[in-house]
């Protein structure tokens, strides 16, 4: 019978037969490795952090002084980073913007069997549908009402909602201040400062500005926190199936948080049917002589309107006594100018 071939030597009887050096060489290699492993692990994360560090020591000084110049003696802006954090967030940057901004959402729809559509959109790989609002708002500060660049003056949002006029300003380096009275959209104009990098560009207020100091019920409508109202026929409207839930909510004039000092640029007010009461109470900022005077765009639902006890016609009327006269309207929106 012919004799069988040899083994070959496995790696086990290498090991056995292998030098007292070379053995002791491969035994330590796997500890130097494991020894390193936390070392790099933390030099990673170091660098991962700075510039979020870089970021927090640098916008914490300018977000604190622009607080500082918006403070009314009434009424302290909202501390974001003192908030307590809502959860899940869901967020993404906007299609279709000249300057895409991240916003999260408020309302996630019915989960499982009805999710928001952008949730949907989400999950295709799609960036959130753009909101109207943030085209407007960002072609106007293109043009000639952001004519000198975000240095020139701020904007003012009432009725921010989860911050997509905000936003669309903050991001091309306009100076912001917003006003939202329902605590969840609070959460994530808060979440949108830090996705967007605009500490130090964004002061917001929770409260609803109005035509005086004070408080204030509204009508918090869950399911669609964009159309929460003062009045609650206003808030159900268009949901009358919905559940709301009755919320005391602070009221502040425009004339109290902004400085006489400060140019506003634009005032964007989408309240649903409170208007005339936040404009009445922006009297001396809607005062000052063309050319220092606001771009102003307003919501102008004669429905909502009604359900809050005021008309488009009150709004005109006291709009003129201000010197507002050239009034354009596109779709349930009014654009004023002293022309």
């Amino acid at each position: 019978m012919p004799a069988l071939p040899a083994p070959a030597p496995s790696n086990s009887s290498w090991r056995r037969h292998a030098s007292p050096a070379a053995a002791a060489a491969s035994s330590s290699t796997p500890k130097s490795i494991l020894l390193l492993l936390p070392v790099l692990l933390l030099l990673l994360f170091a660098l991962s952090r700075a510039p979020d560090l870089a970021f927090s020591s640098t916008s914490t000084a300018a977000a604190a002084a622009a607080h500082s110049s918006y403070s009314s003696r009434h009424l302290r802006p909202f501390d974001c980073y003192a908030s307590p954090q809502a959860s899940p967030v869901v967020a993404n940057l906007v299609e279709g913007v000249p300057r895409p901004f991240f916003y999260s959402l408020a309302d996630m729809g019915a989960l499982p069997d009805r999710p928001h559509k952008n949730i949907a959109r989400l999950l295709k790989g799609k960036r959130f549908r753009k909101p109207d609002i943030s085209e407007t708002i960002q072609g106007l500060l293109g043009g000639e009402v952001g004519r000198g660049g975000p240095s020139g003056g701020v904007v003012v949002d009432v009725g921010a909602n989860v911050g997509m006029a905000s936003f669309a300003a903050a991001v091309m380096g306009f100076r912001v201040v917003a006003f939202e009275p329902v605590f969840e959209n609070l959460q994530r104009i808060c979440d949108g400062v830090y996705l967007n990098r605009v500490r130090d560009r964004v002061v917001v207020y929770h409260a609803a500005a109005s035509d005086r100091v004070g408080n204030i019920t509204m009508h918090k409508v869950i399911g669609r926190l964009d159309n929460s109202a003062i009045s609650a026929t206003g808030a159900k409207l268009a949901f009358k199936s919905n559940e709301d839930i009755a919320v005391v909510v602070s009221t502040i004039p425009l004339d109290e948080v902004i400085p006489d000092t400060e140019r506003v640029l634009m005032i964007k007010i989408d309240v649903q049917g409170w208007e005339y009461h936040v404009l009445r109470g922006a009297s001396k900022l809607l005062s000052r002589t063309k050319g220092e005077a606001p771009y102003l765009i307003y919501e102008e639902d004669e429905r909502l309107l009604q359900a809050s006890n005021t008309s488009s016609q009150e709004i005109r009327a006291f709009l003129s006594s201000v010197g507002y006269n050239d009034c354009t309207r596109g779709g349930t929106d009014a654009h004023c100018t002293k022309e």
